[in-house]
């Protein structure tokens, strides 16, 4: 265990200082009592602050194809973008529909989505899964069907060929590299001479005017159109600067690999940047076994300021660091913060980055986290305590008021109002009705609850997605949140994730996703493969007892798994089982893996299925 009294290294952050007020209604007010500082009208006006202030520092940088850094000053990009603005108003801006853009994070798609926005064009990052990772391309035809585009940018046209194929909206197409016949070259663009109609578009932007268009994971049924207006993001970008006032003024350099298609990489990370005059480099790893080992020649390279993932990135980053005594010193030598999103990081992994970090530089690093969604570009509210173990999601940033209404015994739904939050959905009245009350506070579906009932400064903790609650036939919720995020933490490091069962069945059962690397460790199996580490009989008690001890200490049907079976699949991306950030989606796991969830209810359970004995 780690000294409550280790020194952490301190950097500036937001005082805590919470409003509450319940009301007659039931319902729990609470909100930030610091102002929400002044923020621009419009998506572009800090970027063309600091291509005045600093046009030589490096904006935006990505690796060639020759494996050196290519960088762009503010400057450049500012430059570059009057350009692109102004063939985006000569070919595409009579139209409807927005800029598309089906692939992941470049330069290009940078300076595309930065023009689009300058000049008042509509923008929208697709999920490069809907094109790449899909046979029937359900999910592009449905997001396109909606967006119906003026321009559809891909960076590879040969990678996108069949996507771009399967659109059912024609319309012209940009490509990067690899050209294809009939489309448009990305350096056409770039080649427009800006007229007097660039400032002109800019000038009729307003903070109600349309910057993005974001798609949400789809998790509980279609992707949705999250509209994001200029002022939702700008508004956004300054609570978090205000939270975080150490990025300000140059103050953050990332090596970030998050999908622009989210608004976690998209405006969170990448709007951070170019809000305070930051450096991105662009990551093209990924959170895999594959995809880290790019991240981790990144960050021998560069080192950040501030690390941003989610939790499986963290994992991954942590099997790296313990292994590598040059990747720890550059990793750690000038951060200031680790953040993560998406999902709840374990304990183990945040007391491993305490440790490495202890061992690298002598001190531990902030590591924060908050809660935040689509709908609300995207951060609501943010823990900044350095005492905090994993769970607790903080307090809401200046400027959003989170109300909270009764859910369960001592938990809340929570509802969010302030000017960051969406106006709606793109094209989908009925959504858009549907997502806000009758005071108009956006519906999270997420249950929350206080960290401690008399001092809502020391945070809410996260409790469940209502919508993944169900009931046993007794009629008792099962909630899932709690239940799978104690079986997590009962596995410390062996379990990874959970899919819980039991919807109208008489007990809960569990699907177990295991935490491959730590299981092989533990099972003294360095290198051994998927199927092996979940055959060891070694593995197999050690999860039983797990889940025998966790459900020792249920009170009741809610709250003990009676059954469970680890998974001898890997989530289908494809499926929609593993969404973009790396987590299980509850929903998919279900709908696809009937045979797996009837194994958990056989009444001659096969071999697989692990049983626990009530009171033995």
């Amino acid at each position: 265990m780690i000294r409550q009294d280790t020194p952490y290294l301190e950097v500036p952050t937001i005082p805590i200082k919470i409003k509450k007020e319940v009301r007659e209604d039931g319902n729990i007010l609470i909100w930030s009592d610091i102002d929400l500082e002044e923020y621009p009208e419009k998506a572009t006006d800090r970027l063309k602050y600091w291509a005045g202030a600093e046009p030589q520092r490096t904006f935006i940088a990505q690796r060639d194809h020759n494996g050196a850094w290519r960088s762009f000053g503010y400057g450049e990009v500012y430059k570059k973008i009057q350009h692109i603005g102004q063939y985006l108003l000569d070919n595409a801006a009579y139209h409807d529909g927005p800029v598309v853009v089906l692939s992941g994070n470049s330069w290009q798609h940078a300076l595309l989505a930065l023009a689009a926005m300058h000049v008042g064009v509509p923008y929208s990052a697709i999920s490069p899964a809907y094109s790449l990772k899909s046979k029937d391309f359900k999910r592009l035809v449905h997001c396109i069907g909606l967006l119906n585009p003026g321009l559809v940018f891909v960076q590879d046209g040969r990678l996108y060929e069949k996507a771009l194929g399967a659109l059912p909206v024609p319309a012209p197409v940009v490509v990067a590299e690899n050209p294809l016949n009939g489309a448009i070259s990305f350096d056409e663009l770039m080649e427009a001479e800006p007229t007097d109609a660039v400032s002109g578009a800019h000038a009729r932007i307003h903070r109600d005017t349309v910057a993005k268009i974001l798609f949400t994971s789809g998790s509980t049924g279609w992707p949705k159109g999250v509209i994001n207006t200029h002022g939702n993001l700008m508004c956004n970008l300054q609570q978090i600067t205000q939270t975080y006032p150490f990025v300000a003024n140059g103050g953050l350099t990332l090596v970030d690999w998050l999908p622009w298609s989210h608004t976690f990489g998209g405006n969170h990370n990448f709007g951070l940047t170019y809000y305070n005059g930051g450096t991105f480099y662009i990551d093209e790893g990924n959170p895999t076994v594959e995809g880290f080992a790019t991240t981790v020649e990144n960050l021998k390279d560069i080192a950040p300021t501030v690390y941003f993932n989610v939790p499986k990135g963290f994992e991954e980053l942590v099997v790296h660091l313990k292994n590598d005594e040059a990747l720890c010193r550059t990793f750690f030598s000038r951060l200031k913060m680790l953040f993560f999103g998406g999902a709840s990081l374990s304990q183990h992994v945040r007391d491993d980055l305490d440790r490495l970090a202890l061992r690298t530089v002598g001190y531990r690093i902030l590591i924060s986290s908050g809660y935040g969604m689509t709908e609300a570009c995207p951060s609501t509210m943010f823990n900044t305590r350095y005492d905090q173990r994993s769970g607790n999601l903080g307090v809401p940033v200046p400027g959003i008021v989170s109300k909270l209404v009764a859910f369960g015994d001592d938990s809340y739904e929570v509802r969010f109002k302030g000017p960051n939050l969406t106006p709606g959905y793109w094209k989908d009245d009925e959504q858009t009705a549907n997502a806000f009350d009758d005071q108009g506070f956006f519906k999270s579906g997420d249950a929350l609850k206080f960290a401690d009932e008399n001092d809502p400064g020391a945070g809410m903790v996260y409790d469940g997605r209502i919508t993944e609650n169900f009931k046993l036939n007794s009629g008792t919720w099962v909630n899932v949140g709690i239940l799978k995020s104690k079986l997590i933490a009962a596995g410390n490091g062996l379990i990874k994730d959970a899919v819980l069962t039991g919807h109208d069945r008489d007990f809960v059962g569990a699907i177990l996703f295991l935490e491959l690397s730590n299981c092989a460790s533990f099972a003294k199996m360095p290198g051994a493969d998927f199927k092996t580490i979940i055959r060891s009989e070694k593995i197999i008690r050690a999860i039983e007892n797990i889940v025998q001890d966790l459900s020792e200490t249920g009170t009741g049907a809610s709250t003990v798994i009676r059954r469970a079976t680890i998974a001898d699949f890997n989530p289908s991306v494809k499926k929609g089982e593993l969404t973009d950030k790396g987590s299980i989606n509850q929903r998919a796991v279900l709908t696809y893996r009937k045979k797996v969830v009837e194994s958990l209810y056989k009444v001659d359970k096969p071999p697989t299925v692990i049983e626990i004995s009530i009171g033995r």
